[in-house]
């Protein structure tokens, strides 16, 4: 786990890498989680985070919110039949659903590098409403990757289907992290050692 730092200074595993912390803006939804677990990495290492939600979402981090207008929401509005038939599975139709699909738009829109945490199906598609984020990176064809929690790796999209990527380093100023509530200690550690790793 990673250690915590002293307030108000980095913690000194953080550093510099390809991309300088100052430089950096983490876009993601504040969500307990990984979510959260991006967040509070985010600030360990001096990036900046903005973190899109909407009135009535229950967060888990403070810093960064942006609470997004309804006509803002608007903007990432998808039909959840596309969304379905697209991930070849069903989802509810929910106002509050419907929220989060266009929350996660929000974050991947703003991204030029996608992150995320969950689980990829045999379909080449993640699992649960985190599948949505990583399918628009795919349909916008910027950088994927995905932690699976199950097979303990990353690995990136290669246009054709998730191929091992042992060890990536952020390497977009603006990038997007997300994924699952249900964060595994691994899920955690794959956070912190992505962050230890590119800013290093």
């Amino acid at each position: 786990m990673a250690r915590a730092a002293p307030a108000g200074s980095l913690d000194p595993t953080c550093g510099r890498g390809v991309v300088k912390p100052e430089d950096c803006i983490l876009f993601s939804g504040a969500a307990s989680g990984a979510e959260a677990a991006f967040g509070a990495a985010a600030e360990r290492c001096g990036v900046d985070e903005v973190n899109f939600t909407f009135e009535g979402h229950h967060d888990a981090r403070r810093r960064g919110i942006r609470v997004l207008t309804h006509e803002e929401l608007q903007h990432g509005d998808v039909s959840l039949s596309y969304v379905s038939r697209l991930m070849h599975r069903s989802y509810p139709d929910t106002p509050l659903f419907k929220k989060v699909l266009q929350t996660i738009w929000h974050q991947v829109n703003h991204g030029q590098e996608i992150y995320v945490v969950g689980k990829i199906l045999p379909d080449e598609t993640v699992k649960g409403g985190t599948g949505w984020g990583a399918e628009f990176a795919k349909l916008c064809n910027k950088p994927l990757f995905v932690f699976d929690q199950e097979r303990d790796g990353w690995f990136r999209w290669s246009g054709d289907a998730f191929e091992p990527a042992p060890d990536p380093v952020v390497r977009h100023p603006h990038f997007c992290g997300t994924g699952t509530r249900f964060l595994a200690e691994n899920g955690q550690a794959a956070i912190d050692a992505l962050f230890d790793r590119t800013f290093r």
